[in-house]
């Protein structure tokens, strides 16, 4: 079955004497479906982590397969419309236009896509309407709390159905009410069929997820996922010799 996403032995160096090796031979498979907590400190590498899985960076060496697409053969105007079709992301801050609408926030979500405008506005009351913001459609985001403004950026990450959605510290500007209605919401939207990959800082929320994938010195240091650990810390699937 082909995965939502696909790292195989990915490298990251950016240049210098030495090279800084922000991600060493990275290998991790989120299957459609997951929901999937991507968690680390400060400097372990996976702000890098998020940028390789997003195709916003591409890797030095290895391979990024998303939905089935091997984005390290496809041209860079190729890889943005892997990215516009198959990922949606969602960030700590909201990057919502203040004059514009609920619904003209979310509909520019498919802008670059050659929907009608039409289509646009009917799609986003739809991924509103799914966020639990079918009563603020019309509602501006200074006329919104910071929790119905994360809910506004999540609509707009479903609103092109992409594979997977990709939320970086989607509480990180949220107290905490908030916080935990986003992270019910990314509950109920993975019961949905949503495949999510969060990237957080915050061990008590990655260990309210499902799976959880840890990061330090840009090695993937476990993963929930897998059953046996060597003493080396690399991981054996279950199943595998």
């Amino acid at each position: 079955m082909t995965a939502a996403l696909e790292l195989q032995q990915v490298v990251k160096e950016f240049p210098g004497e030495p090279p800084v090796r922000a991600l060493d031979d990275v290998s991790v498979r989120i299957d459609h479906g997951e929901l999937v907590a991507v968690i680390g400190p400060s400097g372990s590498g996976k702000s890098t982590l998020l940028n390789v899985m997003g195709t916003l960076d591409r890797p030095t060496h290895g391979v990024v397969r998303v939905d089935g697409v091997d984005t390290a053969r496809q041209s860079d105007n190729e890889v943005a419309g892997v990215r516009s079709r198959k990922i949606g992301f969602v960030f700590q801050q909201f990057f919502l236009l203040e004059g514009m609408t609920a619904v003209d926030n979310v509909a520019n979500g498919l802008l670059y896509q050659g929907v009608s405008l039409a289509e646009r506005r009917d799609r986003s009351r739809e991924a509103l309407s799914r966020v639990g913001l079918g009563h603020r459609l019309g509602h501006t985001p200074n006329q919104m709390s910071g929790g119905e403004r994360q809910r506004v950026a999540v609509a707009r990450a479903l609103v092109h159905r992409p594979a997977f959605v990709l939320a970086d510290e989607p509480t990180g500007n949220l107290d905490s009410k908030s916080t935990g209605a986003v992270i019910d919401l990314i509950r109920e939207l993975n019961a949905e069929g949503t495949t999510i990959v969060v990237i957080t800082h915050d061990q008590a929320i990655a260990n309210s997820l499902p799976r959880q994938v840890s990061v330090l010195d840009g090695r993937i240091q476990s993963d929930s996922a897998l059953a046996v650990a060597s003493p080396a810390g690399s991981q054996l699937q279950a199943g595998q010799p």
